[in-house]
């Protein structure tokens, strides 16, 4: 009986040995970009020299942890990051929820179809040509300023600039983000909307008691999902858009980890605000995954 559960299971690694060889590649990527790299975490614990080596460097256990909350930007930094990354989740969850339901409204194809792919465009351009754009419409001598016969310098104002961050990334990013939520919609009984629609129910009262009830567990599921980059505010974003003006309000984790670590070469500090935050991302998503099977009785992971 043994003898033949091996023989079983041999052929059918033989015939998915060419499946396993398509993944092969991708896993040694992995292998080599996400898993290797985590023995610089060693680092957060060193005053890590590069001529000296993991080895040779010297040990100083929680010092570089302990620096951070003393130094003024550690509060800064950390209040910046949760600022940003909320209002993008918020305020990009609401926006994708309402225009799925928008557009599910359309019945005219090819003009669905056409909103669908002029809105997902932008999530498919970099912030590298995005910047540049945004730049030159918010610019002082922009063509926003132009338009409301203002002077609001939106690039280096600390009072401006979050919400330019927050509302640039809404923009580019809720179409996408909407394919999910539209997904959802196609799940829901369309004889719950007959049913209400002959008690009497309006296109808004559909809405709150069919439409968003039956979106329930997905939006629980995806608000779950986006709380474990809760610390990420979007390096790409915000590095191509700030600028010293606006470290006060601008500056997150992610440009400080760069500037710090990078650019002024203090290897071990940098690695060990990176790795604190790690750690919080980790027990956000594990506490996220927990209230979604509790509320919607499905999980991440």
């Amino acid at each position: 009986m043994g003898d033949k559960k091996r023989q079983a299971g041999k052929r059918y690694f033989t015939s998915e040995l060419f499946y396993h060889g398509m993944i092969l590649p991708g896993m040694i990527f992995v292998l080599l970009f996400n898993f290797v790299p985590m023995f610089g975490i060693v680092m957060a614990f060193q005053d890590y020299k590069p001529a000296k080596g993991f080895f040779g460097s010297a040990f100083v256990g929680m010092k570089h942890f302990k620096y951070l909350f003393e130094i003024p930007d550690g509060f800064q930094i950390f209040r910046n990051t949760l600022v940003i990354a909320l209002g993008k989740i918020v305020l990009g969850t609401i926006m994708a929820i309402i225009f799925s339901i928008l557009l599910n409204e359309i019945r005219v194809k090819w003009m669905k179809k056409s909103i669908q792919t002029i809105v997902y465009l932008p999530h498919f351009l970099s912030w590298v040509v995005l910047a540049a754009a945004i730049k030159s419409l918010f610019g002082l001598d922009g063509f926003v300023n132009a338009i409301l016969g203002t002077n609001l310098n939106f690039m280096g104002s600390n009072t401006l600039f979050q919400p330019l961050l927050i509302g640039t990334d809404v923009w580019k990013e809720f179409g996408y983000n909407s394919v999910v939520f539209l997904a959802a919609l196609t799940s829901i009984d369309p004889g719950l909307y007959e049913a209400a629609e002959i008690d009497g129910a309006n296109w808004w009262q559909r809405v709150l008691h069919v439409t968003l009830p039956g979106m329930q567990s997905v939006i629980f599921l995806m608000t779950a999902m986006a709380m474990g980059n809760i610390l990420n505010a979007g390096f790409d974003q915000v590095y191509n858009l700030y600028s010293a003006s606006v470290y006060e309000t601008g500056d997150i984790i992610d440009t400080y980890v760069y500037r710090v670590g990078l650019n002024s070469m203090q290897y071990s500090f940098g690695t060990a605000i990176g790795l604190m935050k790690s750690v919080i991302a980790f027990i956000l998503m594990m506490s996220a995954n927990a209230l979604a099977k509790k509320f919607t009785d499905s999980k991440i992971f």
